[in-house]
């Protein structure tokens, strides 16, 4: 029996010809160059969505449809630091499937050519917990909190 990944759930049909077929990981070196982070994975929107503790790093994304010019890395991160990320990695771009012309999220497309250069230096700048790279996701947010908002309004009885 094949080993176990983290995060992956078994199947009733495992072992089976109805077994269902498992798509394999995009960009699978950089999960192993942060490895030692133990990191987490879920599908996201056709990508696999990398989580580093409570953060969203990466989304790996390698579709080669007519959309493939945003495959590669998607770097979780805020418009604030665009222009200092720009510097480090200068093919990063906004995510033209997403429709707006500047997003939070910034590929290092595929087809760069430096393009495995620049994922693992983002893979550097993640285990040396670069504030611009990664961000808690709103349900993350909200399910971490553990204080309750105060009821107004409401009279005792």
């Amino acid at each position: 029996m094949p080993k176990r990944r983290r995060n992956e759930r078994l199947s009733p049909l495992q072992g089976t010809p109805f077994a269902p077929k498992r798509k394999p990981v995009p960009h699978a070196f950089v999960l192993e160059a942060i490895a030692s982070l133990a990191p987490e994975t879920r599908p996201m929107f056709g990508c696999l969505a990398v989580y580093v503790g409570d953060k969203i790093v990466f989304a790996l994304r390698d579709k080669r449809n007519e959309t493939a010019d945003d495959d590669g890395v998607w770097l979780a991160t805020t418009q604030e630091h665009h222009e200092s990320l720009r510097r480090d990695f200068p093919n990063m771009r906004s995510i033209r499937v997403l429709g707006k012309k500047v997003t939070g999220w910034q590929v290092l497309p595929a087809d760069a050519g430096d393009f495995e250069e620049a994922a693992l230096r983002a893979c550097e700048c993640v285990i040396a917990g670069d504030p611009r790279i990664g961000k808690v996701p709103a349900s993350r947010r909200a399910a971490g909190r553990t204080t309750k908002r105060p009821t107004q309004g409401r009279k005792k009885k």
